[in-house]
């Protein structure tokens, strides 16, 4: 009995870890994106992208794509992040790996750290010169329908009294 409420107790905590590491859905200042475990690796997959009222997301191409014959193919479901090794479930840094600007067409050196306040902050760099942004977590619902709706995991705290 003992070894069964250990087994269980680990396995909420690694849950719970889990939830608050960088696995999972993240909103950038262009679109959604899902961080899973693709074989140990970091890989990010666009969900949605934001586009105009009347365009259709699925329909935005990676026409920048610096490979002509990637140019024909949907912004949403391509992996954005590679080469991230996971060491363990309270990694809170990534290095060594690359990002994928569909904006840019191009890919870059790219670190990630999560913040302290849940927050992921992606860094990109071009020879010495990096830049970065920060990617807020999503609290994503899938509907009966299959529609999914998504909130901010920490919304701003109202400053006002």
């Amino acid at each position: 009995m003992r070894a069964i409420s250990f087994v269980l107790m680990l396995f909420l905590s690694n849950t719970l870890l889990a939830e608050e590491g960088i696995l999972g859905y993240w909103l950038t200042p262009g679109s959604i994106v899902k961080i899973e475990n693709c074989d140990t690796y970091v890989c990010a997959k666009i969900e949605t992208i934001f586009v105009d009222d009347g365009r259709d997301p699925k329909l935005i191409l990676d026409e920048n794509n610096r490979d002509k014959a990637l140019r024909s193919r949907a912004i949403v479901g391509i992996n954005v992040l590679s080469g991230f090794l996971i060491k363990d479930v309270n990694q809170r840094d990534f290095g060594g790996g690359r990002i994928y600007d569909p904006r840019r067409g191009r890919e870059f050196k790219s670190n990630l750290h999560l913040n302290d306040d849940g927050n992921l902050e992606v860094e990109g760099c071009l020879a010495f010169i990096c830049d970065s942004e920060e990617w807020l977590p999503l609290v994503v619902t899938i509907n009966d329908d299959g529609t999914k709706d998504a909130s901010l995991k920490h919304p701003p705290k109202d400053k006002q009294p």
